[in-house]
């Protein structure tokens, strides 16, 4: 086995910071890392210096803004984020529900802007957060658009269950997502949750390639599809027009 590189050790240490762990002391950081205390004191100590890091009053670390900064110049980040909000504020004052915003990284789907209501059915959503694919409505769309040999690899991998109504079946998949093509428009009816349905719509690039995707999340007994669909679509066109697309 090849032993981890500088840089190798050095991104360890920021991957030992998740949703689920923001603050870490020096301690969980070489525990989390798999590195050896002085090893991530020294690495923490760089890290901190450069501003990838601040540490608080109580010794706790945490993400520093100049990673904020360069995730900023990402153009599927801030920049998209940006062009989509004006459309995803309109979504959102028509409807009053939850409206978000996604990409695709890998086999996940990351979500770049959500806004919500006091009344809005509860979601496990947060920017930066990650979900399969296959589990959400925005997911759904970017798979049914994406690379064919990408979407068989997918629908043959694990298909992780969160619900009794998640799709695990990877026949069931394929249909979804012919479905998804020929509709225009992503359902996910209680897959993440039981209460909740999404509803959601790819959004193109200037080059007419699904870049991201945008959605509407509703309570499960008060959803209508065929009325929500249209919106979804409008918001996406949209965004999608924005971005230099032409139909």
């Amino acid at each position: 086995m090849t032993a981890p590189t500088a840089p190798d050790r050095l991104l360890s240490v920021l991957a030992a910071f998740d949703h689920e762990h923001p603050a870490l002391c020096l301690t969980d950081i070489s525990r989390r890392a798999g590195l050896s205390l002085t090893t991530a004191h020294r690495l923490v100590g760089a890290l901190t210096e450069w501003g990838a890091l601040e540490r608080d009053e109580s010794g706790v670390y945490h993400i520093g803004l100049r990673l904020w900064e360069l995730a900023a110049l990402a153009p599927r980040g801030l920049a998209l984020r940006q062009i989509a909000l004006p459309y995803l504020e309109d979504l959102y004052e028509a409807t009053h529900e939850n409206v978000q915003l996604a990409v695709r990284d890998g086999r996940d789907v990351v979500y770049i802007e959500w806004l919500s209501g006091r009344s809005a059915v509860g979601v496990h959503i947060r920017v930066g957060a990650r979900w399969p694919l296959h589990a959400t409505g925005v997911g759904l769309a970017l798979l049914a658009h994406g690379d064919p040999v990408f979407q068989k690899e997918y629908c043959e991998g694990d298909l992780a269950s969160f619900t009794p109504y998640t799709i695990t079946e990877p026949e069931r998949l394929r249909r979804v997502l012919a479905e998804v093509r020929r509709s225009g428009v992503a359902v996910s009816d209680r897959q993440v949750t039981e209460d909740a349905l999404s509803v959601a719509a790819p959004v193109r690039g200037a080059d007419g390639t699904v870049t991201a995707a945008v959605s509407i999340v509703v309570p499960h007994a008060d959803a209508q599809v065929p009325v929500l669909g249209p919106a979804v679509r409008m918001a996406a066109r949209g965004i999608s027009r924005a971005l230099g697309w032409q139909p």
